[in-house]
């Protein structure tokens, strides 16, 4: 089957990969060395789905129509791609693999004539350098939307090569993906890995915070989340209600799902490819939907805000002056 990926990075490369090892004719679209690195080498998938080098078609804008458009650029950039890639996706199936809250509602804008399915990617993987990607920890990709052939196509393509669950209920994972995500600010702030921020009890703290006040915004915005990685409504409700301390335990089971190989995180893997992050559709977005119903999320407020700071200065921030900047931001400790 002929598989077009609009944004061959982490997520993308990795998918493109296994559609390849499965005896799909897949065609990427990339940027600069990256471009350059899968038209002269293809994509050199390891890690914990194994080591494979996919040869895969590769350019700036896709150059045919596709069976399936899967869209896994960083949601600040997908509008701009599939309108980019305009003549070969209309009418074409649409799954838009995104972190946030806005990926259906963009690609339904941007590809009005397709049917349109959303994703949610839960394995972990790493996009250091041009044509490589590792995967640094396996997981289920969740798909949902409106049931019906597009999103039997979908299934039916990544199965095989997927660990593949539907969900009915895409708008609550939507909200325990972005429970996960909160994962990403803080090794963007301080350059360490998800785990070793994770190790650091101020950090973690912090974390754990964040993650409290994500949930309760949830919650305000009539959420019911969908169980996924671990994750339930009826624990993440106790989370928002427990002592912080008690609440540790939510990242210390991220950290053991991450394993042992340093997760840099997405955010940080865009601030050290000199990239935008999309931090405003991932922290910003509790931010955006505390201020829907009339309230503040000033923790992800200040973390939205320190990554900003590094995005531009491109110079870390040590953990101890991180606690202290939150403090003074938000007007209390974590």
């Amino acid at each position: 089957m002929r598989v077009g990926i609009i944004g061959a990075g982490a997520v993308g490369g990795a998918i493109a990969a296994v559609l390849a090892r499965g005896g799909h004719d897949v065609e990427v679209t990339a940027r600069r060395a990256q471009l350059k690195a899968i038209q002269e080498n293809g994509i050199r998938l390891d890690g914990e789905w194994g080591a494979y080098d996919a040869a895969v078609g590769a350019s700036r804008l896709l150059t045919r129509k596709p069976d399936l458009v899967i869209v896994t650029t960083k949601a600040h950039d997908a509008a701009a791609a599939l309108t980019a890639n305009a003549a070969f996706v209309d009418g074409a199936p649409v799954l838009i693999v995104q972190n946030g809250l806005a990926g259906l509602d963009t690609a339904r804008a941007a590809a009005p004539g397709s049917p349109v399915i959303g994703g949610l990617a839960m394995f972990a993987a790493s996009f250091l350098k041009p044509g490589r990607v590792t995967v640094t920890g396996p997981g289920v990709t969740y798909l949902g939307g409106k049931p019906g052939p597009a999103l039997d196509l979908a299934v039916g393509l990544l199965s095989p090569v997927l660990k593949i669950e539907t969900v009915q209920n895409f708008a609550g994972a939507q909200w325990s993906k972005l429970v996960v995500n909160q994962i990403n600010a803080l090794p963007a702030i301080t350059g360490l890995s998800a785990q070793e921020v994770i190790a650091d009890r101020g950090l973690r703290r912090l974390m754990t915070a964040s993650i409290r006040e994500n949930i309760r915004i949830g919650i305000a915005n009539g959420i019911t989340f969908e169980d996924l990685h671990g994750l339930t409504d009826r624990r993440l409700r106790t989370v928002a209600r427990l002592p912080l301390a008690l609440g540790e335990t939510l990242p210390r089971q991220f950290a053991r799902r991450m394993g042992t190989v340093p997760n840099p995180g997405s955010t940080q893997q865009s601030i050290r490819r000199g990239q935008p992050s999309e931090i405003d559709y991932l922290n910003g977005a509790v931010v955006t939907a505390a201020k829907a119903v009339g309230l503040e999320a000033p923790i992800n407020a200040a973390l939205v805000e320190l990554v900003h700071e590094v995005e531009l200065s491109y110079v870390f921030i040590s953990p101890a002056e991180v606690l202290r900047r939150v403090a003074v931001l938000t007007g209390e400790t974590a």
